[in-house]
């Protein structure tokens, strides 16, 4: 017989519209890029009704919240922020108004287009530069919005020299203790930060298989820790397969991370990565299974 036990205070989260006890429960995050040079669906998603679309769509097969990127973080052509702004903000708003229930985060480096994006609806910020633009935790402070903290080594959509570290998780697990004592300082409550080792960003393979393998020393810094792992390059090369031949790989190093600790799954495949959560939730115990059929019966037994 399931049972249940008692849920950790600090585990207990309202983000946006919703409460989330991470003790009981892994969150989905649905991923939507208005971008024409999105890595994954190469710009699929870029006019508005399409990506409106798709989030709802990830809403309906189960995602808990969405994340809307304006900009993509590796080389590429300039976006001014005026443009990010008009990419993000009216996805924001229409989401908003259709789901008011589902958390909608915006994917940004940018303090304005934070302000605005946290204006139109957004109840998550999630900083690729972590913390990186001057103003960013005075904005986050002065709103009700959660941040994202994530490592990363200098500016997005930079040509930089090949990625080094001399202990990858040591070294990423300062940074984010420094820039989570940023954001305190600024008025931002331990509450509403949450964590992301950045996967790939200015990371190897070797590193980014590190971190994985190491996750438990991340989660052990204390805040909600977000992972993103989804059809990145860290996969494609460990496993030999090329983009869009992915997902069995992206869900193995999913499962991988939730199981040292992970407790927000930032992923592209909505209704495999939600089936293969609840079976994660099912197998450790945090929730009961949908149903209890098998054996239960003195005439079943196969």
């Amino acid at each position: 017989m399931f049972e249940e036990t008692p849920s950790e205070p600090l585990a207990v989260h309202r983000i946006g519209g919703r409460t989330f006890d991470f003790s009981r429960r892994i969150a989905v995050m649905a991923v939507v890029n208005r971008t024409p040079d999105s890595f994954y669906d190469h710009g699929a998603t870029f006019a508005l009704q399409s990506a409106v679309d798709r989030a709802l769509q990830a809403a309906d097969t189960g995602a808990d919240w969405v994340d809307i990127g304006g900009v993509p973080f590796g080389r590429g052509p300039a976006v001014t922020t005026a443009e990010e702004i008009d990419r993000v903000v009216p996805t924001v708003r229409a989401i908003a108004s259709a789901r008011p229930e589902l958390v909608v985060s915006v994917d940004t480096n940018r303090a304005d287009v934070a302000e605005a994006a946290i204006e139109a609806g957004a109840a998550v910020i999630n900083d690729t530069s972590g913390l990186g633009d001057p103003r960013m935790a005075e904005v986050l402070a002065a709103s009700d919005a959660h941040v994202v903290i994530t490592h990363s080594v200098g500016p997005p959509r930079a040509e930089k020299p090949a990625a080094h570290f001399d202990d990858v998780v040591a070294e990423v697990s300062a940074f984010l203790r420094a820039r989570m004592a940023r954001a305190e300082e600024a008025g931002i409550p331990r509450e509403r930060l949450i964590i992301d080792p950045g996967h790939d960003l200015d990371k190897n393979t070797l590193h980014s298989l590190e971190l994985t393998r190491r996750l438990a020393e991340i989660v052990a810094i204390g805040p909600p820790v977000l992972v993103a792992v989804s059809n990145k390059d860290f996969i494609g090369e460990s496993i030999d397969r090329v983009q869009g031949e992915r997902l069995t790989g992206s869900i193995a190093a999913m499962v991988a991370c939730v199981l040292q600790g992970a407790r927000i799954v930032r992923m592209h495949d909505v209704a495999a990565t939600v089936d293969a959560v609840r079976m994660v939730e099912a197998i450790l115990g945090m929730r009961a299974p949908a149903r209890l059929e098998h054996n239960t019966h003195p005439t079943h037994n196969v």
